[in-house]
C-alpha cells in the first residue's frame, strides 16, 4: 500500500479517536451537572441548604458542616434517594456540641433510731470520705452510704451547706436534712414546744450568713383528756377560759368564731389528741355562734358534753329558739344541756311552741316540745304536709310539759295547713291559730278538726281572714276576660308566620308564651283558634293555608303544657277580613290569628216549637244576623 494511503488512514483513525473522546467527555459532563442539580434541589428543598455538593464522575461529594449528627445523617439519605447510596461520598463535618451541664447537686440525710443514711449527688472534690466519718462519729448506729459523685466543680454555697447539714444532724436524734448549693431545709421532731423553741433559735443561729435554711420542726401534741373547751361571754369581756383543737384547721374555725362573738387578742387554742369527734370544730363553732346570740353566758364542752348557761335576765323567747337551732345543727354524739337561770324561768311564764307559715310556703318551727321522739315527729309531720324543703326546725326539748302537749302541737301544725300563711301558738291553756285564707268555709274546717283532735273540751281561738285575692276559684278569670286578655296580647304582639308558611316567626314566640301562661290561670275553656289569610292566590290555597297555621299555634299552646281538649284550630283563608284587601296595611291587618270562645248555641224553651220560636221573633222585629 502506498505510503500516502497508509497516512490518510492513520489521520482518520486519529481523528474518530479524538471526536469519540471528546463525546465521551461531554457525556460524563451532562451525567455530573444532572446527578449535581437533582441532590441540590432536594437538599435546598428540606432546609438543608449548609450541605455542598461536588459530582466527580459518577461520585457524589458531600461537604459542609451539618448543625448536629441528625441532620448530616438526613443529608446523607436525601442524597441517597436520587442516586446509589454507596457513591455518595462523605465528607461533612458536624458542629461541636457545647460540654455537658454541670449536674445538680443534692443530698439527703436522714437519722432516726436505726441509724443514719445519706444519698444524693455530691461533687468529686467535696472529701466523701470525711463526710462518711463524721456522721459514724455521732453514733454507734451504723450509716449508710448511698452517695454518688461526679467530677464536675462543686457549685457556689455547696459546701458551706453540708457542713451546716452535717452540724445540724448531729443535735437532732429523729430528723432530715435536704442539702443543695446555698440551701438546707431541716424537718425534725422535738419533745414538746419549748424543745421547739429552742432548736429553732439554735439552728438559726448557726447558719452562715448566705445560706438559706428552712425549718419544719414539729413537736407532738399533748393528750388531752377529757377534750375542753369553755368559752365565756359576760361584764368582763370576751375569753377562753380553756381552749382544745384536733388540728390546726379545727383552730381556726374555732378562734373564728371566737373572734366573730367579740374576742379580741391573739387568741390560743391548744392543738392535742384525745377529739371524740371529727365533727369537734363544728360544734364548736356553732355553739359559741349561739352563745353570741344569746349575749351572755357560758359555753362548756367536755368531750361530747354541751353544756350552755345563760345569764340571768336573758329573754326566754330567745334562749328557747337559739337552743332549738342548736341542738337540730350540732353533729351527732354530741348532747347539749342548755341551762336558763330559774327566777328568769319563772319571771316569763308558761312554755309556748310556736309554728309559722309564711306566703311563700316556708315553715319555722320553734318552742318547746317533749323529747327527741316528739321532736322527730312534728318535723317529719310537717315535711310531709308543706314539703321536705320547706321545713326549718328549730325546737328545744323541755321536760315537765303538759300531758297533752305533743297532740297539741300536731294539732297547730295540721291546722296550719288550711292557711295561705299565718301561725299556730300552742301553750298549756289553749292552741291560737291566726292568718289568712283564700277559703271562705277555713274556720269552719279547722274547728271541726280542733274539736275532733283536743276534744270538746279543748281550749282553741281561730282567727283566720278570708282574703278573696288568695281564693283560687274566686280569684279566677271569667271565660269573656280570658278572651278579652288574649286578644289585648296578640294586639301587643300579632303572631306572625314565615312568608308563605305555617311555622311561627321568632319575633312572636314571647306572645305565645304570655298566651300559655294565660290559659294555665283561666282553666277549662272551649276555644277556636282561628286561622285568616288576604285575599291574596287561590281561594284553596289560602283556606289550606290558614288552616295550617291555626294548627301550628295549637301545636305550640300544647308544647308549653296547655289543657287543649277543649280546643279546636279552624282556618277560615280570605273568607272573613277585617280590613281592604286592596292596600298593604289592609292585607297585612286580614293575615291574623284570633282566639274565640266557643259558645254554648241557646236553647229553645221547653214547650216552644221551632216554628214557634221563629213567629215569637218575627213578631218582636228582630232577624238573624
Amino acid at each position: 500500500m502506498p505510503l500516502s494511503r497508509l497516512h490518510l488512514v492513520a489521520s482518520a483513525f486519529a481523528i474518530a479517536g479524538g471526536v469519540s473522546l471528546l463525546a465521551a467527555s461531554f457525556s460524563v459532563q451532562l451525567i455530573e451537572d444532572k446527578t449535581e442539580t437533582e441532590v441540590r434541589y432536594i437538599l435546598d428543598r428540606n432546609g438543608l441548604t449548609w450541605a455542598e455538593v461536588q459530582a466527580d464522575g459518577l461520585r457524589v461529594i458531600m461537604a459542609g458542616t451539618a448543625p448536629t449528627e441528625a441532620l448530616r445523617f438526613r443529608a446523607l439519605s436525601l442524597a441517597g434517594s436520587m442516586v446509589d447510596a454507596a457513591r455518595v461520598i462523605d465528607e461533612m463535618d458536624v458542629t461541636a456540641e457545647a460540654g455537658l451541664e454541670a449536674p445538680r447537686f443534692s443530698a439527703e440525710v436522714l437519722r432516726n433510731t436505726s441509724g443514719l443514711s445519706i444519698i444524693g449527688l455530691i461533687p468529686a472534690s467535696s472529701d466523701r470520705a470525711a463526710i462518711i466519718e463524721g456522721f459514724a462519729d455521732m453514733s454507734d448506729l451504723p450509716v449508710t452510704d448511698l452517695l454518688e459523685t461526679a467530677d464536675y466543680p462543686a457549685p457556689s454555697g455547696w459546701e458551706d451547706a453540708l457542713a451546716f447539714a452535717t452540724n445540724a444532724i448531729q443535735d437532732l436524734p429523729r430528723a432530715k436534712a435536704s442539702v443543695d448549693a446555698g440551701r438546707v431545709e431541716i424537718t425534725a421532731i422535738a419533745d414538746s414546744e419549748e424543745d421547739k423553741a429552742e432548736m429553732e433559735a439554735r439552728l438559726r443561729r448557726s447558719a452562715p450568713p448566705a445560706l438559706r435554711v428552712s425549718l419544719n420542726i414539729t413537736a407532738p401534741r399533748p393528750v388531752i383528756t377529757p377534750f375542753t373547751l369553755r368559752f365565756v361571754m359576760d361584764e368582763a369581756g370576751v375569753r377562753f377560759d380553756a381552749c382544745s383543737a384536733d388540728t390546726e384547721a379545727s383552730k381556726s374555725r374555732i378562734l373564728d368564731a371566737a373572734f366573730r362573738a367579740g374576742l379580741s387578742g391573739l387568741g390560743r387554742c391548744t392543738v392535742g389528741m384525745g377529739v371524740p369527734s371529727p365533727n369537734w370544730a363544728e360544734a364548736a363553732e356553732q355553739s359559741i355562734d349561739a352563745l353570741a346570740q344569746i349575749g351572755q353566758g357560758t359555753v362548756t364542752f367536755s368531750d361530747a358534753d354541751i353544756t350552755l348557761a345563760a345569764a340571768e335576765g336573758t329573754d326566754a323567747a330567745l334562749f328557747d329558739r337559739v337552743v332549738g337551732e342548736l341542738e337540730n345543727n350540732l353533729p351527732d354524739v354530741f348532747a347539749l344541756k342548755a341551762d336558763l337561770p330559774v327566777s328568769q324561768d319563772d319571771a316569763v311564764g308558761p312554755p309556748e311552741f310556736v309554728a309559722t307559715l309564711s306566703p311563700e310556703g316556708q315553715v319555722q318551727l320553734r318552742g318547746r316540745i317533749a323529747g327527741e321522739v316528739m321532736r322527730d315527729a312534728a318535723d317529719s309531720f310537717a315535711k310531709a304536709k308543706f314539703g321536705y324543703d320547706n321545713v326549718y326546725t328549730a325546737t328545744r326539748i323541755v321536760p315537765d310539759l303538759p300531758g297533752d302537749w305533743s297532740s297539741r302541737v300536731l294539732t297547730g301544725i295540721e291546722a296550719l295547713g288550711y292557711l295561705n300563711n299565718g301561725a299556730v301558738t300552742v301553750t298549756p291553756e289553749q292552741v291560737l291559730l291566726s292568718g289568712r285564707s283564700g277559703n271562705p268555709a277555713a274556720n269552719e274546717v279547722i274547728s271541726r278538726l280542733m274539736v275532733d283532735k283536743l276534744g270538746n273540751g279543748g281550749a282553741f281561738e281561730i282567727d283566720v281572714s278570708y282574703v278573696e285575692a288568695l281564693d283560687p276559684v274566686a280569684a279566677k278569670p271569667t271565660a269573656d276576660e280570658c278572651e278579652a286578655r288574649i286578644a289585648a296580647i296578640v294586639a301587643g304582639g300579632k303572631i306572625s308566620f314565615e312568608p308563605g308558611s305555617a311555622t311561627i316567626d321568632e319575633s312572636a314566640l314571647s306572645s305565645m308564651d304570655q298566651i300559655a301562661e294565660l290559659l294555665q290561670e283561666c282553666g277549662d275553656l272551649r276555644i277556636e283558634v282561628q286561622g285568616h289569610t288576604d285575599s291574596q292566590g287561590r281561594e284553596e290555597m289560602n283556606l289550606s293555608l290558614s288552616q295550617a297555621r291555626a294548627e301550628s299555634v295549637l301545636n305550640e299552646l300544647r308544647a308549653r303544657r296547655v289543657l287543649t281538649s277543649g280546643f279546636v284550630a279552624k282556618g277560615y283563608g280570605e273568607a272573613n277580613p277585617i280590613a281592604d284587601n286592596d292596600t298593604e296595611a289592609g292585607r297585612e291587618a286580614n293575615r291574623r290569628i284570633e282566639f274565640r270562645l266557643i259558645r254554648p248555641e241557646p236553647s229553645i224553651p221547653e214547650g216552644d216549637s221551632a216554628l214557634e220560636s221563629i213567629a215569637e221573633n218575627s213578631d218582636t222585629g228582630t232577624e238573624d244576623q
